[in-house]
């Protein structure tokens, strides 16, 4: 698969903000030290110098991919994502070892290696990742996709397919990394959000109410516009609105990869 780079720089998507993903690294580590009780602070000291001793892969299963698994249990569920991020910066762990995490992982690990990214890939090589999770019905994973590397890296055609994603799954366009930034006068964009307004407006459903913030942000449709049920639909003879009940994100081609093991404990 190749990857057009056609994605914008967006800086903006590097500020801090309220996932692992979007918060500088040593303001994670200073808010688990902070916060984990003792117990739980001694483990994530162990478990970053582990990492930090013995990165890579060693044997079926590396020190620190243990670590990983143990996370929720030791540090808790408000915690775990930040400590499995920096341990998996602790293992200098690269696009191969992450994608490795990833597919053998349980949920909250992918969801960990998916913050991780913007983090510890500097190009484009993790973008399968990205897709994968925007193809599951989880809509933490798909949380966790549209952050700021899928900002720096999707190009134009799978991003707006992303928020598309995120209004029909639920996920709030402000998990989307760099939306403002993006979804400036996108014509496309606004096309499909508009065609999409009105499929829904035609079948008698509410139309979400993050599409017209997403359409404002476009500046070039009005976006009072798409409550009234006799809006026409959009006659640009550009690409067809996407099938946004199927299981993989609107644009892809619907194939879908096997199942993968989930067998450590979170």
């Amino acid at each position: 698969m190749t990857h057009p780079h056609a994605a914008p720089a967006i800086p903006e998507a590097e500020r801090a903000g309220t996932t692992p993903a979007r918060t500088p690294l040593d303001v994670l580590h200073g808010h688990l030290d902070t916060h984990l009780e003792a117990t739980a602070r001694v483990w994530f000291r162990r478990a970053l110098d582990e990492a930090a001793a013995h990165p890579g892969t060693h044997g079926p299963i590396s020190v620190w991919e243990l670590r990983l698994a143990e996370a929720g249990r030791r540090c808790g569920g408000r915690y775990a994502d930040a400590a499995r991020v920096l341990i998996l910066r602790a293992a200098r762990a690269d696009p191969e070892s992450l994608a490795r995490v990833y597919f053998q992982g349980t949920a909250e690990e992918r969801r960990a290696v998916l913050h991780a990214l913007p983090h510890l890939v500097a190009g484009p090589d993790a973008l399968p990742l990205v897709e994968d999770a925007l193809r599951t019905h989880d809509t933490r994973l798909v949380a966790a996709a549209v952050g700021p590397y899928a900002a720096r890296h999707l190009d134009a055609h799978a991003w707006r397919h992303a928020v598309l994603k995120c209004l029909f799954a639920g996920v709030p366009v402000d998990e989307v990394a760099g939306l403002e930034q993006r979804a400036r006068a996108d014509a496309e964009l606004a096309r499909m959000l508009g065609d999409y307004a009105t499929e829904r407006t035609a079948a008698g459903r509410p139309v979400p109410r993050d599409l017209h913030r997403v359409l404002t942000l476009t500046g070039l449709t009005d976006p009072t516009a798409l409550t009234d049920p006799n809006t026409p639909a959009s006659t640009d003879s550009g690409a067809p609105t996407p099938d946004l009940d199927r299981t993989d994100p609107p644009g892809t081609d619907g194939s879908h990869r096997p199942a993968h093991p989930h067998g450590k404990e979170s």
